[in-house]
C-alpha cells in the first residue's frame, strides 16, 4: 500500500481516514458485553491481556511508536479509583496498543466502533480485552450502559475517542462533541485525557510519540446536566489543544479542501 504524505479533508467531524475495510456486524440485544463473569471467561481474560495483547503492545510501544509517557504519575494516584480517559484519534492499531502502558497495570476498557468486534480472526479476541462497541439497538445500549457502570465499579479505566473518527498522525485536535461527557458525570468519577504527539527521531523520518497525561476533570455541579457535560468537554478540550502544540513534525500533511473543488 501507497504510504500517504497528504491528506485533503472536508469536515472536521465526519471525514474517517482509516484504510481498514471492514464490514461491521450489529451489536444488539443479544450482544455479551461482560465476557468475564464466570471462572473461565476471567481466565480467558487473562490469557488474552497479559499473554497475547500485552507483549504485542509492548513491542509496538518500545519499538515502533519509540512512547514516552509524560505524567504518568497523575494516574498512579488513582489507582483505587475507576475513571474515564479521552485521547486523539490518530492511529489504526496505535490507539489499541499505546494507552496499554499509562496506567499500567489497570485494566482498560475501550469504547469502540462495532468494526473492532467484526473482524474475521482479531474481533473474536478484542472483546476479552477491553474492547466495549457502541451499541445499534436499544436492549443493546442499555447492557452497554451497565457494563460501563461495572467496570467503573470495579475500579477500572474507561478509554474513550471523543473525535470519533482516524486521522493517522494529526497533529493537532479536532473539534468534538460533548455527548461522552455524559458517563463521567453520571457516574461521578475523574476524568482524564491523554494527548499523543509527534516529535522529531534523530535517525528515522517517522515521528516518535510522547504521550502527555492530564487532569483529574470534573464537572461543575452548581450547573444544569447539559452545561456540566460542556464544561467538562471544554476543560479537555482545550488541555489537549495547548499539548497538541508540542508536536514539531507532521508526517502526514492535511490540507482543508477548498469550497470551490468540494462543488465541483
Amino acid at each position: 500500500m501507497k504510504k500517504r504524505k497528504v491528506i485533503y479533508y472536508q469536515d472536521e467531524l465526519n471525514d474517517e481516514f482509516s484504510t481498514a475495510e471492514i464490514k461491521a456486524r450489529p451489536i444488539d440485544d443479544n450482544y455479551k458485553y461482560i465476557r468475564d463473569a464466570s471462572f473461565f471467561g476471567k481466565i480467558k481474560h487473562w490469557f488474552w491481556l497479559r499473554i497475547f495483547f500485552t507483549p504485542i503492545a509492548t513491542f509496538y510501544s518500545k519499538f515502533i511508536a519509540k512512547q514516552k509517557i509524560v505524567n504518568k504519575g497523575l494516574l498512579k494516584k488513582f489507582k483505587f479509583t475507576g475513571y474515564f480517559l479521552y485521547g486523539n484519534h490518530t492511529h489504526d492499531l496505535g490507539d489499541a496498543l499505546i494507552p496499554h502502558f499509562a496506567n499500567f497495570p489497570k485494566h482498560n476498557y475501550l469504547i469502540v466502533h462495532a468494526n473492532n468486534v467484526s473482524m474475521p480472526f482479531l474481533g473474536k479476541i478484542t472483546p476479552h480485552v477491553g474492547a466495549l462497541p457502541l451499541p445499534d439497538t436499544k436492549g443493546a445500549y442499555k447492557n452497554f450502559i451497565s457494563a460501563i457502570d461495572q467496570r467503573i465499579r470495579e475500579k477500572n479505566c474507561i478509554i474513550i475517542y471523543p473525535e470519533a473518527h482516524i486521522w493517522p498522525y494529526y497533529t493537532k485536535i479536532r473539534p468534538f462533541t460533548d455527548v461522552s461527557f455524559t458517563y463521567p458525570i453520571k457516574l461521578d468519577v475523574p476524568t482524564f485525557c491523554f494527548t499523543n504527539t509527534y516529535q522529531k527521531r534523530r535517525f528515522s523520518k517517522k515521528p516518535r510519540v510522547v504521550t502527555y497525561i492530564d487532569g483529574p476533570f470534573y464537572a461543575n455541579t452548581d450547573l444544569s446536566p447539559k452545561e456540566q457535560r460542556k464544561h467538562l468537554r471544554d476543560q479537555v478540550y482545550e488541555c489537549m489543544c495547548e499539548r497538541a502544540k508540542n508536536s514539531n513534525v507532521e508526517y502526514i500533511k492535511y490540507i482543508k479542501k477548498e469550497e470551490d473543488a468540494i462543488n465541483d
